[in-house]
């Protein structure tokens, strides 16, 4: 039986009265809050990390995936280019980008606070009016007009009460977790890259991917290497946890630990067998797991597998030109799960995000942005990447901007209106 402590009563002072507030700051987060302050909003952004920038900085991501244009994402990419490495501006600089994003928000006037935790909402029947942070120091409450939720997981959404569910629709299952590193010592002359679950490279002894089912330790057992932006150094996407919650504290930990301990099998393993790697070593490993997949929340529309499969254009969108394969890890070991489909996706048309996925059921005051949008498990494997994330918060932020100018709810935005302030010109710095 759960024992409990009852928390005598106490005043939480108000630090803030906002127009938006944004929970979170990674690529959703960025795009929302800054969104919503070049409209006009007062707006503050809240990040557990030091840093702002989520799994593209702290998380150490090797670059921005997929196909996408356009928007924010746009101006992220060329602001954050490391012109002296190959040309590649979706090649992720994490420290270059790290001051970039804080930059831009600065740039914008948005209230950051980092090293803090949005850990409850503040409820007015079924309209969330603020949220409580946890910090140094201590219990503090901020209003806001608009509560973005660009936690990855929904946690405030999920503390307000919208419904939803978790994982695969059939069995709850969700994707593994990774701790991502860089190592150095690469012959970038002879090594290889493979960058796909799919890319089966050959190398001296067999297949690369099959070397890596056969010699990792379970669940490891796939072999993703990128260039990164320095000489001689790769980023590794090896480490693997199945059957971890990302909404669990205990599972969270867990899966740092064993992500951890992988990484000197899957050294001794590139140095064995894949081509220029023989002298790699760790120089480098993320501060934050990567969590791919918890919260599906059931929203106003759900954009599902077949949206994706055949680029529909919907009339109602808030995100264009979205683009990218169906990314599922495999639930129970390592590499592609049976219903993904990387190398091999071939769909090359950009699909839209109707906005009502942005607007979870039941509560108001608040939109989502990123994975925590309402989206099947299929579909979620594509508009999860960082990339659409960016573009799911500039439209969330830019639709905060319109209930604040006309005192809305997010549910009463016009989505034309939305749609044609999306495709205004771009502020460039």
């Amino acid at each position: 039986m759960m024992e409990y402590y009852v928390q005598p009563e106490k005043k939480i002072p108000v630090v803030e009265r906002v127009d938006v507030l944004v929970a979170g700051g990674g690529p959703a987060g960025i795009g929302a809050a800054i969104a919503a302050a070049r409209r006009g909003c007062r707006t503050m952004l809240i990040e557990l990390a030091g840093d702002v920038g989520g799994v593209a900085t702290t998380g150490l991501m090797s670059h921005w995936t997929g196909g996408t244009r356009g928007g924010l994402y746009e101006e992220i990419l060329d602001r954050s280019r490391d012109d002296e490495r190959n040309g590649d501006r979706q090649t992720i600089n994490p420290e270059k980008l790290k001051n970039v994003l804080l930059q831009m928000l600065e740039e914008e006037k948005v209230l950051i606070r980092t090293y803090t935790f949005a850990s409850d909402v503040i409820m007015e029947e079924n309209r969330i009016k603020g949220v409580l942070l946890e910090s140094k120091s201590g219990r503090e409450a901020v209003m806001a007009g608009t509560v973005i939720d660009c936690t990855g997981d929904g946690d405030l959404a999920a503390r307000a009460g919208a419904p939803f569910y978790k994982g695969r629709e059939e069995d709850g299952r969700m994707q593994p977790m990774t701790l991502m590193f860089k190592v150095a010592g690469v012959d970038e002359k002879r090594a290889v890259f493979p960058g796909s679950f799919e890319t089966n490279i050959p190398v001296t002894e067999g297949l690369v991917q099959d070397l890596g089912k056969a010699n990792l330790p379970s669940p490891a057992g796939h072999v993703l290497l990128y260039r990164s932006t320095i000489p001689g150094v790769a980023t590794v996407n090896m480490t693997n946890c199945t059957g971890v919650d990302g909404t669990c504290a205990a599972d969270l930990a867990r899966a740092h630990r064993d992500c951890r301990m992988q990484m000197e099998s899957i050294i001794a393993f590139l140095r064995r067998f894949v081509p220029g790697y023989e002298d790699c070593y760790i120089i480098s490993s993320a501060s934050i797991i990567g969590v791919r997949e918890t919260r599906h929340f059931l929203g106003e529309r759900t954009i599902t597998r077949e949206d994706v499969e055949t680029a529909v254009q919907h009339e109602d969108w808030a995100v264009r030109d979205a683009h990218f394969n169906f990314d599922v890890h495999n639930m129970t070991g390592a590499g592609l799960d049976a219903t993904g489909c990387q190398a091999k996706f071939t769909q090359k048309k950009g699909y839209t995000i109707p906005y009502g996925c942005l607007v979870p059921k039941q509560v108001e005051g608040l939109l989502l942005a990123g994975r925590d949008i309402c989206g099947t498990h299929m579909a979620h494997a594509s508009y999860r990447v960082m990339p659409i994330c960016v573009k799911l918060g500039e439209a969330a932020g830019t639709a905060a901007a319109i209930c604040t100018k006309k005192g809305l709810l997010p549910r009463q935005v016009d989505v034309k209106e939305l749609q044609g302030m999306l495709m205004e010109p771009k502020k460039f710095n």
